[in-house]
Order: structure tokens, then sequence, then C-alpha cells
């Protein structure tokens, strides 16, 4: 666990390096911010589609070859950028190609590999191993982003992609020396995993989540969350450099306090034993509070003290919420839950910002903030009271031990 911890620490930091320098980029080729969003979600699209597939190949083939396939194939992606970079061969089209083929690797590599991580520790220790995934990967935001502005300082862009392509290979000789820990849950593989068509497989992955209360809960609780609240790299920079009349410098400061805060809260998380969905809730309703007040900030210091907890509460939530998708499935399935958790997440990632800049054009930055957090209590607390009314009115409805025969008590339950 130690040995991934490293692999995945510096593999984030390539990433994050070369999601930074990809921006920058696009805007040198083509001097348009749209473009730049363009790149951005083309890159994410793949997701929307295809995640399910590639969480039902992660659930059939050999999980440490599936991870290591994928890391090498990310490697040569972007050793391919790297190369035309350096030669001034790289065009838009190349580059919208490059990030669309990037996505699609990524809708195996990243169920594959979680579920590899949860492979190395016991399963009561899963949720602790999803918090220190959590904490690598802010740790190697912060790196990646760091090291993105120095590296094309001073070796150029195209350095930035080669450097991730070596973190990829990193992450890749690493995996066949990772072993699973005694107790950890062990992934169904050969005949029985390959028993079923690729369809009939996805299907199977689709109707579980549908059929399961506690991931439809929790996906409406993140997805709601993730519509109106969460992005706070675009209310809080608006509410900073509009209202607060702060400039770039300021919102700097909240930024680097909103990543601390996601640290902080990666360390909790790995403390949780029992993530489940109610906290999960909890959590979520205690940040739409905190987001609302942080609407009605005066000053820039006040909003400097609330960000802090609203980047904790957000990082636990999902620390937590997480620990549920991965642990609540059957160990034969998990895979293609993630995938259409992939799928749905996609769904949210693309449609949120626009939505939430609309309704910022409508309401201004504290409007969309205050309005934001309402909504998102104000769906918990109905969500809430219909779950309450539904469990008082089953068991209303179940008859008493009394009143029925035991033969058909056994057969019910």
């Amino acid at each position: 666990m130690r040995w991934w911890s490293v692999a995945n620490f510096v593999s984030n930091a390539g990433t994050w390096m070369q999601l930074t320098v990809q921006n920058l980029l696009v805007l040198q080729i083509t001097g348009s911010a749209a473009a730049t969003g363009l790149s951005m979600s083309v890159q994410a699209a793949p997701a929307l589609l295809m995640s399910v597939l590639g969480g039902a190949a992660v659930d059939r083939w050999p999980r440490k070859l599936t991870a290591a396939v994928s890391q090498a194939a990310l490697a040569v992606i972007a050793f391919t950028t790297a190369t035309l970079v350096a030669l001034d061969r790289l065009d838009m089209t190349t580059l919208m190609v490059l990030a669309a083929v990037t996505g699609t690797v990524a809708t195996v590599d990243n169920p594959a590999c979680a579920l590899l991580g949860n492979d190395l520790v016991p399963a009561e220790d899963v949720p602790s191993a999803i918090g220190v995934g959590a904490l690598v990967f802010n740790a190697g935001r912060l790196a990646g982003a760091a090291l993105a502005g120095v590296t094309v300082g001073f070796l150029g862009t195209a350095a930035a992609y080669f450097a991730n392509g070596l973190s990829f290979l990193f992450v890749t000789a690493v995996i066949p020396f990772l072993r699973p820990a005694a107790g950890a849950v062990r992934q169904v593989t050969g005949r029985a995993a390959r028993r079923s068509k690729s369809e009939m497989s996805v299907r199977e992955g689709l109707a579980f989540f549908a059929r399961r209360p506690r991931l439809l809960a929790l996906a409406g609780v993140t997805g709601i969350s993730a519509v109106f609240g969460r992005n706070y790299g675009l209310t809080l920079a608006v509410l900073v450099t509009g209202p607060l009349a702060g400039g770039a410098g300021a919102f700097g400061t909240v930024s680097t306090v909103l990543a601390a805060g996601g640290i902080v809260g990666a360390v909790l998380g790995a403390r949780l034993r029992r993530p489940s969905v109610r906290l999960v809730g909890a959590l979520a309703a205690s940040g739409a509070l905190l987001q609302i007040v942080a609407g009605l900030s005066p000053s820039l210091a006040v909003l400097l003290v609330l960000v802090l907890p609203m980047a904790v509460v957000e990082s636990v939530s999902d620390t937590a919420g997480t620990a549920v998708l991965q642990t609540d499935p059957p160990a034969h399935l998990r895979g293609r839950v993630l995938g259409v958790w992939g799928s749905v997440g996609t769904v949210w990632s693309l449609g949120g910002p626009p939505a939430l800049g609309l309704l910022m054009e409508l309401a201004g930055a504290r409007g969309a903030l205050i309005v934001g957090g309402v909504i998102i209590a104000a769906s918990l607390a109905a969500g809430h009271l219909l779950h309450r009314r539904g469990t008082l009115a089953t068991s209303v409805a179940l008859p008493s031990k009394d009143t029925v025969p035991q033969p058909a008590l056994q057969t019910a339950a």
C-alpha cells in the first residue's frame, strides 16, 4: 500500500501538471477560452457513454493486468503529445483526438486503479485506504500545479507531457510487485467472470445500481451537491473578484485555503470506519449551510474563515461517498457499478458548471451561493422526510409474528 500510494502521488502530480499545461497550450494554439473548455469536455465526454463498458472490462479481466496496460497506454499518449509539441506539429484537431483517446482509456483505468488499491488492505480497512487515496490525490494536485509552472518556465511545454508519461511508466513498473493483503476482498476472474457476454455484464451492473436504494440515494445527494454547490473554483472566483473587490492574488489565497482544507478533510476521512449515505447527506447539508453563509460574507477575511470548513466537509463527504460506492456492491460487480457511477458523474461535471453559470447570471455570485445552498438543503430535507415516511409505512404494513405462520415468515425472509 505504501508503494501504491507513492506511485499514485507521482501519477497524480504528472496528470495535474499535464492538465495545467494543456489549458495553456490550447490558449496558445487558438487564443480562445471557449476552445479550452471544449478540450476539457472532449476528454470527459467518453466517460458519459463508455464508463459502463470500462467497468465491465475491469470486472472481467485481471485487475493488475488491466491497470498496467491502461497506465502504459496513457504513457504512450503523453509521449506522443510531447513529441508533437516539441516538433511544433500539434494542431487543435490532433490535440482533441488525443484528449478523446485519453478519456476513453481513463474509463478503464480509473475503476481498475481504484479497486486495485482496495485489494492491498483487509476488507475492514478499505474506507481508510480510500481516505489515504484522497489525501494522495490532493497532495499530487498541489504538487502538479506547482511543478507545471516551473517545468514550462525552464524546460518548455513538451517537458510537462514527457514528465507525465514517465509518471505513468512508474506506476506500470510498480503494479507487478503489488500483492493482495490477507483478508482483502478477492476479485473473481477466469471462466466465472466471463460466463456472460459483455452486453449482459453491463446490464447486470445497471440493474444492480437501479435496484439499490443506497446507491440511488447516494447519486441523488452527490448530484444535487455537484450542480448547485462544490464548484467553488467558479462561484468563489466571481465572488472574490466581484462583490468583495479582490484581485487574482486574493482568489489565489482562497484557492490555497481550499486545497489545504481538502487535505485536512482527506486525513479525517481516512479515519472513517463505517461510512454511510446518511453521513454523506449530513455532510452535504452542512456544506450547503456553510455555502449560504459564505454568500453573505461581508469581507474577504470572513470568507477565508468559512472556506476552510467548506473544503473539509466536501473532502470528508467525497471520501465517505466513495467508500460506500466501492464497498456496497458485491466484489464481482464493483467495476460495473463504478462504471455506472462514472457515466452519471460525467453528466454532473458537464452540466453543473453551465447551470451554475446561468444561475450566477440571473442572481449574481452571492445569489448563486445562497440559492444553491437553499436548494441543496431543501432537497436533502425533503428526501429525508420521504425516506422516513416510506420506512414508517413499510413498518406499519408488515404483519406481526403473532399473525403470520412461521413457514410463510421464513419464506419471506
